[in-house]
């Protein structure tokens, strides 16, 4: 099939048929283009103006242009309107834009073109071209000054640097030396610059602390007037400026010495600031006063701020049905975005967002989990139930609690939900069925009535209802309805439920006898100050709560002095810890006998001791 190629044999090939029968690109281009003629070379616009010139005036002879040179002025006919330089302007000065010295300009950057050229030329031909020689040596002795002068100083410079070579210089190395020598004397002046700002400099440092010590008074806080406060209550300020004007009094507060105006008392700054904060926040009088006496002023705002913003949901697995790596990935491929609540919890879930409703979710209706805030676990892991036990939860609604309680116990012993609410046991009703709790009994009795019906419990969890302060972010309503009448009345109810709760406990239990008591309110008067009472009444003693993480409790509170064990309470802000605020002590029942008045002057005697 065809030819095959012998690779062992190289053909050289050739030009082909039509490259034969064409000569070469040299015979071809010879016709077109003709050789340079040995003339003169052709002659631009303007030199040939100057050869006109020079034929009309004849210059003198080189060697007596040359036996000039070391002369001061010039030899053409202009020396009687031109003088001669004395020396070389200064840099700064303007030039003289005659059309003389323009048009003088430009013929010598002609000239200097035309030189470079017929350089070129010379060197590839191997000769040099000296048609021009005598115009080109005019030009060269022209240009010995930028200004059009002979300077003498100048050339005794270059003839140093440069030598023999200074005439030759290509017009980049002229420009060179020129930028050298502005460079030179910039610095000098630079240098008498120095030395002006260092004689002035004194005065410029009194000047800038001037300027401080004004910038300072401009900046120092003031409380208002009279004038302003009747202008405030007739037109009242934006809440930015009422925000700004909180910052700047509470950095005032906080370096009072420092920074406070003189013939101020602290006490206005005070009214000022809660006057400020009723009017930015939305709370009334009373309640501000009280979170002013619990939180130093710089975490006051914190609190503030957190309480604006919702807690994130949270979710308990319910280890009865499932675990909480199932769950987890079930809900995300349901499109939740979720996360482990934390180290402290081996069962809660955060949830970001979530594209499904998350209390409708077919995993939440087989009881898979149960929505639950962060705060309502820590109760239960406090009061940590054991199988077999008997439990008590006293104000149950709506279920959370019982039901981690149940699951803790793995459905076994017995768990005793009780509410005085019938209404809401409802929801502990629907949740424990959801959640397949069998281990739990349901009653409605007012739990200060309890130990009359049944007692004996190893372990009694009270959530005592409470103001709500905790819990400002669910419920803004607290900000303005709660009252020191709302705060008495529940500190009064909450010491009696915690009296029955500790009669319901048996102090005998072999593995039990613990108490957790807890509210989601962060007033002292009904935390620290009920388990003090209780302290007092009962045979009871504060014990760990088991919590790593929390706030101490107070030990001391204005003039009110409790027992040092308090400090083994814990409370959680939502600032601190992102959650509800909450507080939960866990007190252990010693005896089931009341004591007597002896015990309690005891008691008030070892706080004497203490303190």
């Amino acid at each position: 099939m065809g030819r095959k190629l012998d690779p062992t044999t190289y053909v050289k090939k050739g030009p082909g048929r039509k490259s034969r029968k064409q000569k070469g690109a040299e015979t071809e281009l010879s016709k077109f283009i003709r050789d340079e003629e040995p003339g003169p070379k052709k002659l631009s616009s303007r030199a040939r103006k100057r050869a006109s010139k020079r034929v009309q005036d004849p210059k003198k002879p080189k060697e007596d242009i040359k036996g000039l040179k070391n002369e001061t002025g010039f030899t053409d006919e202009n020396s009687e309107w031109l003088k001669p330089a004395t020396r070389k302007r200064k840099i700064g000065e303007t030039e003289d834009d005659s059309d003389s010295q323009w048009e003088q300009e430009e013929d010598e950057d002609d000239d200097k073109q035309e030189g470079e050229l017929q350089r070129e030329k010379g060197a590839k031909q191997g000769t040099k071209e000296v048609d021009d020689d005598d115009e080109d040596e005019d030009d060269d002795e022209e240009m010995v000054d930028d200004y059009g002068a002979v300077d003498n100083s100048s050339e005794g410079e270059e003839g140093e640097e440069g030598g023999s070579d200074g005439d030759d210089l290509l017009p980049i190395e002229r420009k060179a030396r020129k930028q050298k020598k502005l460079e030179e004397a910039m610095a000098d002046e630079s240098d008498d610059d120095d030395d002006d700002e260092a004689k002035e400099g004194k005065g410029g440092d009194d000047d800038m602390d001037d300027i401080q010590a004004n910038l300072d008074e401009m900046d120092k806080f003031h409380l208002p007037g009279t004038e302003e406060i009747k202008k405030e209550g007739v037109t009242p300020l934006d809440l930015q400026s009422i925000h700004q004007r909180i910052k700047d009094n509470i950095e005032v507060l906080t370096n009072f010495s420092t920074k406070r105006e003189e013939g101020k008392e602290r006490a206005e700054y005070i009214a000022l600031l809660r006057k400020d904060l009723c009017i930015y926040y939305s709370y009334n009088t009373f309640l501000i006063e009280k979170l002013m006496d619990l939180f130093p002023l710089s975490e006051l705002v914190d609190f503030l701020e957190a309480n604006e913003i919702q807690r994130p949901v949270t979710i308990r697995t319910n280890t009865l049905k499932t675990r909480r790596r199932d769950l987890a990935q079930a809900l995300i491929n349901r499109g939740v975005n979720l996360d482990p609540l934390g180290k402290w919890s081996k069962v809660g879930l955060v949830i970001f967002d979530s594209s499904v409703p998350i209390g409708a979710t077919p995993e939440y209706l087989a009881g898979h989990y149960m929505l639950q805030g962060a705060s309502s676990f820590l109760p239960v892991m406090a009061l940590s139930p054991q199988e077999g036990e008997t439990v008590l939860d006293m104000s149950s609604a709506p279920g959370g609690k019982t039901t981690y309680m149940a699951q803790l116990m793995r459905n076994t012993g017995v768990i005793v939900a009780n509410d005085a609410n019938a209404d809401r046991l409802k929801s502990v009703v629907g949740n424990i069925h959801r959640l397949g709790v069998t281990n739990s009994v349901v009653c409605n009795y007012d739990g200060r009535q309890f130990p009359k019906v049944m007692g004996g419990f190893d372990r009694v969890l009270l959530d005592a209802p409470c103001s709500g302060t905790g819990v400002i972010a669910k419920d803004p309503a607290v900000k303005t309805s709660k009252d020191d009448e709302d705060i008495q009345r529940s500190a009064h109810l909450q010491k009696e439920l915690i009296l029955a709760a500790i009669d319901s406990v048996n102090a005998e239990s072999p593995s039990g006898g613990y108490l957790v008591y807890c509210t989601c309110s962060i007033m002292v008067e009904e935390n620290e100050w009920v388990v003090d009472y209780a302290l007092k009444k009962r045979n009871v003693k504060l014990v760990p709560t088991g919590l790593d993480f929390g706030k101490e409790g107070f030990t001391r509170f204005k003039e009110r002095r409790f027992h040092p064990s308090l400090r083994l309470t814990r409370r959680f802000y939502p600032h601190s810890h992102n959650m509800d605020g909450f507080f939960v002590a866990k007190l252990k029942k010693f005896s089931n006998t009341m004591p007597s008045q002896k015990a309690e002057n005891g008691y008030l005697l070892s706080m004497i001791l203490v303190t």
